[in-house]
């Protein structure tokens, strides 16, 4: 029988103490892959980087996905360097070799691609789009963009999703992978909805009070049925495993953000990524 997809968060405490290191969501065991992963196609890590030190990187990946979760430093690989701080997102491009260096104490939420690789017995070997920055400053100025326009409140996200020049059909931030910003307002939901990829949720700020129900079916009214709840903690990524109903609630005082990370390019590519709304 195929495994099923588990529930389950990466503590954010891993990231904010101990030496330089990468932290893999290691969940091979689980899923029975012989090789690292979080789902069958993407593995997440969080890198800890103690200040003035680096860390490099190297997979076999033809993605992959940094969002810096706090600090500041550069990124210097083949393709030159990115400077970065809290908040920005970056992707590189296939096989890279990477040399992170932080000026400041820094946690990255890293996500790629090199599951997908290593269960085809494939190597990256072609560049597929060029490295890319988004800054916190230009999301943000996109998120406030997307709160003005009318009526968005009664739809089902409000948020920016990253694109790339290098993928004008499948409109994601990488071509194996989707990438959303999306804010929760204080006292605010965000109905159900469901899709096939799986979700590795990355919580940028959330209060006490702030969670995402997940089960696997909705009533006449909307509601999902003996879901389960996941709590949002800032720093921290949880997974929604795929072809379940979620929707997010913040019951806090101040406006939440998330940053999910999905194998969403790949399913949308295949047409298999069957969204629905409720």
């Amino acid at each position: 029988k195929m495994p099923a997809i588990p529930f389950g968060a990466l503590d954010a405490y891993l990231h904010k103490t101990g030496p330089t290191r990468v932290i893999p969501f290691d969940l091979s065991d689980s899923i029975q892959t012989p090789y690292p992963a979080t789902s069958p196609n993407l593995l997440a890590n969080y890198i800890r980087i103690n200040p003035f030190e680096d860390v490099t990187t190297k997979p076999n990946a033809s993605s992959q996905t940094f969002y810096v979760i706090r600090g500041s430093g550069y990124t210097d690989s083949e393709y030159g360097r990115i400077n970065w701080s809290e908040g920005d997102v970056f992707v590189l491009p296939v096989d890279t070799e990477a040399k992170h260096v932080a000026t400041a104490d820094t946690a990255m939420y890293w996500v790629h691609d090199q599951p997908l690789l290593d269960y085809l017995g494939a190597k990256a070997v072609e560049k597929r789009f060029e490295p890319t920055l988004y800054t916190k400053e230009a999301l943000f100025e996109e998120i406030r963009k997307v709160q003005a326009i009318p009526g968005i409140k009664k739809r089902n996200r409000c948020g920016v999703l990253l694109g790339n020049t290098a993928t004008p059909l499948t409109k994601t931030v990488t071509h194996t992978q989707w990438c959303l910003m999306n804010i929760i307002m204080p006292e605010d939901n965000q109905k159900p909805h469901r899709h096939n990829s799986v979700a590795l949720d990355m919580v940028i700020h959330a209060d006490e009070g702030v969670y995402t129900l997940i089960g696997k079916k909705v009533d006449s009214e909307g509601n999902i049925i003996n879901p389960i709840k996941q709590p949002w903690r800032s720093g921290e990524v949880f997974i929604t495993p795929p072809g379940l109903w979620h929707s997010h609630h913040n019951e806090s005082d101040s406006p939440a953000l998330i940053l999910p990370m999905q194998d969403a390019a790949l399913h949308t590519y295949m047409r298999t990524l069957d969204i629905q709304f409720c």
